[in-house]
């Protein structure tokens, strides 16, 4: 169910000021306090808006993306430089180098 935010127009009661009411989106807004009974304000609420990266825009972010492609053999999609496409967990030599791509 979604949650609503709404705004006292006066003094906020114990919910405070601003306060969050989950109900259902066929449900009419509230035009007074649940709590209180004063009169409130639906506002309108920022959202977030998430959108899947790809492996390039990983590789650009400095981020390592494993894909496994055999019990203990990874393939690091996002190599690079001298980094080794193939990652063997019995071969220490070919794991990613993640410190240097660790930056403050």
């Amino acid at each position: 169910m979604p949650v609503y935010e709404y705004e006292h127009e006066g003094e906020g009661c114990a919910l405070g000021k601003i306060f969050e009411l989950t109900q259902s989106m066929y449900s009419a807004k509230f035009s007074q306090c649940p709590q209180c009974g004063t009169p409130v304000k639906r506002l309108i609420s920022l959202v977030g808006i998430s959108t899947p990266k790809g492996n390039s825009d990983l590789k650009n972010m400095g981020f390592t993306k494993l894909v496994r492609r055999d019990k203990g053999v990874y393939e690091n999609v996002t190599a690079t430089g001298n980094e080794a496409k193939i990652w063997d967990a019995a071969k220490p030599e070919t794991m990613p180098d993640l410190r240097s791509k660790i930056r403050d």
